[in-house]
């Protein structure tokens, strides 16, 4: 996962709307209809977002007869919690080593 994949995710993820219908899909794949029965948005927005979350890999569409669903792409997920976390733990370090020095004063 690269800055050029984290960054258009991230601004995928910062709409409030496409954060509830990825919250929702966290549930279980849903229609765009059924997403729009769940949240304060219309059909066509719910599909706009959907189109959004899929440009940048966190959803996919998955056709069960005529309908069309959506499901989270947990790999997508896990690949930037993962990144997340490799950020997070070199914080840790370098503050973890700013206080060992402090504490040798």
């Amino acid at each position: 996962m690269t800055t050029e994949t984290l960054v258009p995710m991230f601004a995928a993820l910062g709409d409030e709307t496409r954060w509830s219908i990825l919250t929702a899909l966290g549930q279980g794949d849903a229609s765009a209809s059924a997403l729009a029965g769940l949240l304060p948005v219309t059909r066509q927005a719910i599909a706009k977002h959907l189109a959004v979350l899929q440009e940048v890999g966190l959803v996919e569409p998955v056709r069960v007869g005529r309908e069309v669903r959506y499901r989270v792409v947990g790999a997508s997920l896990s690949a930037t919690a993962q990144r997340l976390d490799a950020i997070g733990a070199e914080w840790d370090r370098r503050l973890a080593a700013i206080k060992e020095i402090a504490e040798g004063l």
